[in-house]
């Protein structure tokens, strides 16, 4: 889902959100109050965390790439949402950006402390900050960009796929529940790849990967371009 850069909720009443401040080192930039697409079957908020150390072609979020730019909600406002929420939202998901570039910790404690349960958003590009995380979620959306040998290319980092490869196989070692997604579509990959990356994840031991479309919506403009232009209709 796309991430929401819009007025951050009411602040928290005295008292809310006691415990460890993850607000003095969580960058977040932005907020999904209700989202029923960010964790299958479950009614959550998601948090959208700022940074991401890949630059994949067609982010939809390529604001909250850059991890020098402020956060644009702070977590207090988080917690007095969720405040209101308890007994209406099944979780969290912290999404991004890359979530696990930050220290989610503190974070995760306080939501699961008010009864959530607590999904994650990865494309798995931290491998040790993953492993530290994963006795503390609940369900994992794990993003396979492509196969190990295309997705440095496509992501546009040279380390894309050790660490890919290394979480991937944290992640089905765990226990954790999970969700294993390639995005394809016009201007990324070609169906065939988006197969054939699926087809490596099978082969570590993933059940179920799921293709999903790509989506240009809040994409860079030039992805959105070359996006339409693609579907446009041959000429005869």
């Amino acid at each position: 889902m796309t991430a929401h850069r819009a007025p951050s909720p009411a602040s928290p009443a005295p008292g809310a959100g006691v415990g460890p401040r993850p607000s003095r080192v969580l960058s977040i930039g932005g907020l999904t109050p209700l989202s029923t697409c960010d964790w299958p079957g479950k009614l959550v908020a998601t948090v959208f965390c700022q940074g991401c150390p890949w630059n994949c072609i067609y982010c939809h979020n390529p604001d909250l790439i850059d991890p020098r730019v402020p956060g644009a909600v702070a977590w207090q406002d988080v917690m007095a949402l969720l405040d209101k929420r308890i007994g209406l939202l099944d979780g969290v998901v912290f999404s991004g950006g890359e979530p696990t570039r930050q220290d989610l910790r503190a974070a995760i404690v306080q939501v699961r402390d008010l009864g959530f349960g607590v999904g994650l958003h990865t494309m798995g590009a931290y491998p040790r900050r993953l492993a530290e995380l994963l006795p503390l979620v609940d369900w994992v959306g794990f993003d396979v960009k492509a196969t190990p040998s295309e997705a440095p290319a496509l992501v546009r980092a040279p380390g894309a796929a050790r660490a890919m490869r290394a979480s991937l196989d944290l992640l089905l070692a765990s226990g954790v529940d999970y969700q294993v997604r390639t995005t394809w579509g016009p201007g990324t990959i070609a169906r065939g790849q988006a197969e054939a990356a699926q087809a490596w994840a099978r082969s570590r031991g993933a059940v179920g990967p799921v293709l999903q479309d790509v989506r240009p919506n809040g994409a860079r403009p030039e992805f959105a371009a070359a996006y339409r232009s693609a579907c446009l209709p041959t000429p005869a």
